[in-house]
């Protein structure tokens, strides 16, 4: 516990501090609450997008084996020409949200080119697609998980700290200054007292 002036100075000090705490307080345990809410939404995102990778994957593996025959048809086309991701601002933290994968516009002669390429190419991209959204998901959780970890860093630190220290040292100031005025009062009469006996006794003289 930090050394405390037991004045009235101090008092006050300690007072308005411990106002602030109260205050920021309930907006700290606002912000725990959304973080921990966002996090269960992020989870049961990536969860579904997990499961639709798998999915995916399992219908891909039908065909998969087309992809070794002779002949470059899908590999060009399913290269992510621009990832695209917005922002999200959430109690105060920004989080990436993913939006869409750009890919180059598929040019291949439809004659000489067999009939499954124009499927394994959009389900590759929907794969792809899906990878980079699974990634984004992953550094949402990381984000928020972060910055959970911080805010109930601060709400530990306010409820089990600052705020029972500053009522502590309130308490200790206000004892030592009812003390002291006791004290004073106490001294004050003792000094009546002389004062009126030397007064008498000067009457009597």
């Amino acid at each position: 516990m930090a050394k405390i002036k037991f004045t009235k100075g101090e008092l006050k000090k300690q007072r308005d501090a411990l106002k602030r705490f109260e205050r920021y307080l309930p907006i700290l345990q606002l912000k725990k609450q959304q973080m921990q809410l966002e996090i269960q939404r992020a989870r049961q995102r990536l969860n579904q997008k997990i499961e639709e990778l798998d999915n995916l994957e399992n219908d891909i593996s039908e065909w998969a084996g087309l992809l070794e025959e002779p002949g470059d048809y899908v590999a060009n086309w399913i290269k992510p020409k621009n990832i695209v991701t917005s922002g999200l601002n959430i109690a105060g933290v920004d989080i990436p949200v993913f939006e869409r994968v750009d890919f180059e516009e598929a040019e291949y002669d439809l004659f000489l080119t067999p009939l499954w390429v124009d499927t394994a190419i959009i389900a590759l991209r929907k794969f792809i697609g899906l990878l980079e959204e699974k990634k984004v998901l992953n550094k949402q959780l990381e984000t928020l998980t972060k910055e959970l970890r911080i805010t109930n860093q601060r709400v530990n630190l306010f409820e089990k700290v600052k705020i029972p220290e500053c009522v502590e040292n309130i308490r200790r100031i206000r004892i030592y200054l009812g003390d002291q005025q006791a004290s004073a009062v106490g001294r004050s009469k003792i000094a009546k007292k002389k004062i009126e006996r030397m007064s008498l006794e000067a009457v009597l003289a």
